[in-house]
């Protein structure tokens, strides 16, 4: 992201599958899909969850609206955290108390952000993003990378073909480690490249 920092904006939006999508985080999915995530990412920090499990998702996107609030770098930072805690160290990102200790971690003003998780606005904030992503842009599922005027860029991942809740097959590995730096990049010149094509 440095790399294309007074280029390019990425702005990720929220949305929440257990609205929008196919419910809230399964855990027979999810730990079948781990081991594919860090085979594409073998540097990145991905344990095995041994917590207790989310049954729900909402009060991470409250929080990271809560972020937003202090400006881009907050989120960004505080979104990144919150995968790390999920992913690596099975923290129940479901839980408000959580948040708290994840936002403080991360340094963000505490007194702000509890006033903003508080306040009532990040819900319906939250809601009224997965809402214009799923009327407007018709987004199904994630991670679904667009332009603004709603063409979608195709990020080079392996998916998971399922039956029955399992995974049966995998699409051929793309890229792996470094490489996927490289499609990365190829993504955002694709955007910089239509941004242009725009003007």
């Amino acid at each position: 992201m440095p790399e294309y920092e007074g280029r390019l904006r990425l702005r990720i939006r929220p949305f929440p599958l257990e609205v929008f999508g196919s419910g809230p985080p399964s855990p027979d999915i999810l730990e079948q899909e781990w081991w594919l995530c860090a085979l594409q990412e073998p540097a990145a920090d991905f344990a095995p969850y041994r917590g207790e499990w989310p049954t729900t998702t909402l009060p991470a996107f409250e929080a990271a609206w809560c972020a937003l609030q202090q400006g881009e770098h907050a989120f960004l930072d505080f979104d990144l955290r919150v995968r790390r805690a999920f992913f690596a160290e099975s923290r129940n990102i479901g839980r408000r108390d959580v948040m708290l200790e994840i936002a403080e971690e991360t340094g963000l003003d505490l007194p702000r952000f509890t006033r903003d998780f508080e306040s009532g606005r990040a819900g319906p904030a939250v809601l009224e993003e997965g809402k214009l992503g799923k009327e407007q842009y018709r987004v199904r599922g994630t991670p679904t990378v667009m332009l603004p005027d709603g063409t979608r860029l195709h990020h080079p991942i392996a998916y998971p073909r399922m039956e029955d809740r399992k995974i049966v097959s995998v699409t051929p590995l793309p890229c792996c480690g470094d490489a996927c730096l490289d499609a990365t990049r190829d993504l955002l010149n694709q955007a910089l490249d239509a941004a242009v094509a725009a003007d």
